[in-house]
């Protein structure tokens, strides 16, 4: 049973910094890739970041230089550091982990979101 939690969301003002944590329950058998996605109000649910298992990161043309992906994988965090935010960063983020429980079981779980506000 995989739980996966984010935290560090709340309301940061245009240019700001915030710093959102997700923090997983289980040690996959290997780790495909995890991620941040984003959901604003009345949008469709959209890719931030991801980083795979090797430590591979790709992110969204629109946070390009602005957002960095990490992972502790002896802590069993996933961070999503972003920094001179807009307001269109506004969204529920969401943390997804693409894995598998063992050779022959995917996984894809995801956090229950945290909302970040970014105020003009």
């Amino acid at each position: 049973q995989v739980q996966l939690v984010e935290s560090g969301g709340g309301l940061v003002q245009s240019g700001g910094s915030l710093r959102l944590s997700c923090t997983y329950s289980t040690t996959p058998f290997s780790i495909r890739t995890m991620g941040w996605y984003r959901q604003a109000s009345g949008k469709q649910r959209e890719l931030v970041a991801t980083t795979t298992g090797n430590g591979r990161t790709n992110y969204a043309d629109s946070v390009k230089g602005r957002f960095t992906i990490s992972r502790d994988a002896a802590k069993k965090v996933l961070y999503l550091q972003m920094t001179s935010v807009k307001p269109e960063d506004t969204a529920v983020y969401y943390c997804n982990l693409d894995a598998f429980t063992d050779p022959w079981t995917p996984l894809d779980a995801w956090g229950q979101g945290t909302l970040v506000t970014v105020s003009s």
